[in-house]
Parts: C-alpha cells; structure tokens; sequence
C-alpha cells in the first residue's frame, strides 16, 4: 500500500473508532507494518518509528509503534486501537519530528514531556500507560494523525521550526519565507 502524503485531504479527516472483533482490522495492522518498513527500506538514514492508520487512507483510529524506538534492526510494532490521551505534563520541550506522510521536512515541534495514554490492544486488552520523552511525543504525533492533525500545525508560523534531511543523513534549515509561508501541497487551505 502507498503511503500517502500532503496534501492529501484524507489526512485532514478525523477517524472513527476501530473494533478488534472486525477481521479487517487485523489486516489494516499488518499493512501498516509491511508499508512501514518498506518505506524505511527506502530511507537509510530514518527509522520508521509509528505509523497511524489515516496515513494509508484507513479513517480508523489504529496506530502501531515500533517497540524499540532506537534499534532499526528490531523490526517489531505494537498496535494500539482508539488511543487517546488522558493527560500530559511536564513543560514543553522541542524536539525533531518527520512525518511519512510529510515528506523532506522535519520539524521542531513543542511537545509535553509526559502523557498517560489509554487504549486497547489488538486482542482487546485496555491498556493506561505512563510514557515519557520521545514515546510520549510519538504516542501524541500519531494521535494528531487521527485527529486530522500534522506536526507541521504545531510550527507552521515559526519561521525557524523546519528542516530537510540533506543526503548525509543531516537537517538542514529552510528558508520559511521562501519555501514554506506559501506551500500549498503543506498547508492547502490556508489564504
């Protein structure tokens, strides 16, 4: 299945629940693996950490995280049906984020540092978990996925929040005003 990007409006839409009695969501799970890691295939420097379901056109609130955020070789994901955030703490902190389906540009978004999280596994176990640092901030970017939110929302007016990965693996900054202000394939409603 083919990742889809900005500005796709099926990003944009907010997801309805998903049921882990539906056979259908078992294969929505097992395409976002597959899409995932061949996505990371393609990317030698990124690792695939977290997919949500919107971004393979599915309007189900089903996300997967990778089970060890620094390993690339641990090729492992767990799936997380109907997340939401109970609630977060700790101050806001900036820190990088990519998006499969923002592609080229990474930014420094503003995050909280904690959440607690409740959700259903994919066998129907309720879950509350306490996540912190990057587990937190990628629990809250996949739950924007559902939303119809983009981490590029969170920054879209700091000129000084958005890179590139150049072809040694670095981010580099980008002119906002010339390549950002005015993008219409990142934000297509704006005037």
């Amino acid at each position: 299945m083919k990742i889809i990007t900005t500005p796709d409006p099926r990003l944009r839409e907010k997801s309805t629940k998903a049921r882990f009695d539906d056979p259908e969501t078992a294969k929505i799970i097992a395409e976002m693996k597959k899409a995932s890691l061949s996505w990371e295939k393609a990317h030698p420097f990124e690792l695939s950490a977290a997919m949500a379901a919107p971004q393979l056109g599915f309007n189900k609130r089903i996300i997967i995280i990778r089970d060890d955020l620094e390993d690339k070789k641990n090729n492992n994901f767990t799936a997380f049906l109907n997340p939401e955030v109970i609630k977060v703490e700790g101050k806001e902190e900036k820190d990088y984020e990519g998006c499969l389906s923002v592609p080229f540009y990474y930014g420094l978004v503003p995050r909280p540092k904690k959440a607690k999280i409740k959700a259903f596994l994919e066998n129907g176990t309720e879950v509350r978990i306490k996540v912190e640092d990057s587990l937190a901030r990628t629990f809250l970017h996949e739950i924007d996925h559902l939303n119809g939110i983009l981490f590029i929302d969170h920054i879209k007016n700091d000129k000084t929040a958005f890179f590139k990965m150049n072809d040694k693996g670095d981010l580099d900054p980008v002119d906002y005003d010339k390549e950002i202000k005015n993008n219409k394939e990142l934000f297509p409603n704006e005037d």
